[in-house]
């Protein structure tokens, strides 16, 4: 049977841990492993998706796991590098950890989980004994050393105590689920070291026991370097309404080459032999995008159900492969008129004003080289400058008109 550590360093989720070997971690006694997870949005995204996905290898190997929602920590907020967060009110925050709950529950389905909300204790918090019994472990010269803290100690703005007390708040959750589930072992982006190893050195001070931290790497994208995120403006989010599933399938039917294998060992549950096979057939064949088709087909069912996957696959096939409209069921058309550039027509418009109408060509001029090239196809048809719009080219009043292999026009029938 392969390791957990093993499994967890294969598929890229390690980047630091704070014990001297993973496997102390890992494979040794059933841990209580937890995530946690502020509601600065009302929906987690594809780079906070990596972090549930390690919690699962932990449940998978027989690890109890918790996600902790911070209805507490953020009404503080964690500091960034460059700017203070704004403050939002207690409603606001409350009824997004709700639905980051009723997502993570959704997310982690089939699995044990426990999901906790830090407001619970952190509102009912006394601030004298907190800062007796808690802020005398910490010095501000450890304090002012960690990176987002130092980082905002050098610019104009500065940091104020409220963010600057925040290290301590996510130390006090983690001694807090130590001493109430037993848990042992927090998790996170590399981004929350500091956070997390402050928690594991309160844990040790106070009850001079040993507790872990393992961070995976930021989640980029291998050709560009960018990371996911809101900050960088290329959020994809899980919520069907931020982010509706045919985008969420796009955006992994697209990812280039180079990042398509480390995408499927991090955000699937597929073997590691079945994506080596994948990768294989990929090599040999990039241009069928074989290895892109699997890895949205996979996530997006794994985020949005089987049903939703089939019908973004569906589309997209209609869209930019060589299926025909007849695949799609009633809601997979409402999904193309809404996904694919569409513009309404009449039954007897000649192909050329079709063309101009549609984008596809700027001028008579053009859309006629156009039909001359033979690089317009109406329903993968390849038709000429004769061709006119009849009745019976729209199925269920769709009909889908191409110039080249990537530019594509549904047509609707008015």
């Amino acid at each position: 049977m392969v390791k957990l550590s093993e499994t967890l360093q294969r598929r890229g989720f390690v980047y630091q841990f704070s014990s001297e070997r993973l496997e102390e971690i890992t494979d040794g006694p059933k841990r209580t492993v937890y995530l946690g997870v502020d509601p600065t949005a009302e929906s987690i995204h594809i780079g906070n998706l990596a972090g549930y996905m390690l919690l699962r290898h932990f449940a998978e190997a027989g690890h109890r796991v918790i996600v902790l929602l911070g209805g507490g920590t953020g009404l503080i907020g964690d500091p960034k590098p460059d700017v203070e967060r704004p403050l939002l009110d207690e409603a606001t925050i409350a009824a997004r950890a709700e639905k980051l709950r009723t997502q993570a529950q959704k997310l982690l389905g089939g699995i044990e989980l426990t999901a906790v909300n830090n407001a619970d204790w952190l509102t009912k918090l006394d601030l004298i004994a907190f800062l007796r019994d808690i802020g005398k472990y910490f010095t501000v010269n450890g304090l002012v050393k960690k990176d987002a803290i130092a980082a905002r100690l050098k610019s104009e703005e500065g940091i104020s105590f409220t963010e600057f007390s925040y290290p301590l708040l996510q130390a006090y959750d983690f001694w807090h689920l130590f001493t109430e589930h037993g848990c042992d072992v927090q998790v996170g982006g590399s981004d929350q070291w500091g956070n997390i190893v402050t928690g594991v050195d309160l844990i040790r001070r106070k009850e001079e026991k040993t507790a872990y931290g393992l961070t995976l790497p930021i989640v980029t994208d291998k050709a560009s370097g960018k990371k996911f995120g809101k900050s960088e403006g290329n959020a994809i989010w899980l919520d069907p309404e931020m982010t509706t599933p045919y985008a969420f399938y796009q955006f992994w039917f697209n990812v280039n080459d180079e990042s398509v294998e480390h995408y499927l060992k991090l955000f699937t549950l597929l073997t590691l032999e079945e994506i080596a096979a994948a990768a294989e057939l990929h090599k040999r064949n990039k241009k069928s995008r074989g290895a892109q088709r699997l890895l949205a087909r996979e996530v997006t069912k794994l985020v949005h159900g089987q049903e939703q996957a089939e019908e973004a696959e569906s589309v997209t096939e209609v869209l930019f492969g060589e299926a025909s409209l007849d695949i799609l069921s009633e809601h997979a058309r409402e999904t193309l008129r809404r996904a694919a550039p569409h513009c309404e027509v009449q039954a007897g418009m000649p192909l050329v004003d079709a063309l101009i109408a549609s984008s596809l060509a700027s001028s008579k001029r053009e859309a006629r080289q156009f039909l001359a090239d033979r690089a317009v196809a109406l329903n993968d048809q390849v038709v000429d400058e004769k061709r006119v719009l009849d009745a019976a080219d729209f199925h269920e009043g769709i009909a889908m008109l191409r110039r080249g292999k990537k530019q594509v026009c549904a047509l609707l029938l008015s």
